[in-house]
């Protein structure tokens, strides 16, 4: 059952997880890789996990959305 503050929650998720998938997009994840490990300032590997993580979650909101529509 849909109500107003569970919309909201799920609008303003989807919000930030959008915006966190930018961020973790433009970390260019890939381009870290090829640089020695001493100058890593985070895992590459751990980005990545991070933004399919994200978009999993990503796509979870907007089944739930659509489900309550």
């Amino acid at each position: 059952m849909s109500t107003p503050d569970n919309e909201e929650f799920l609008h303003r998720l989807e919000i930030e997880v959008e915006a966190e998938l930018e961020i973790t997009e433009s970390s260019n994840f890939e381009e870290v890789a090829r640089t020695p490990v001493a100058e890593w300032r985070f895992d590459p590997t751990e980005a990545e996990r991070y933004e399919i993580n994200l978009r999993g979650l990503l796509g979870a909101v907007e089944a739930v959305e659509d489900r309550e529509r």
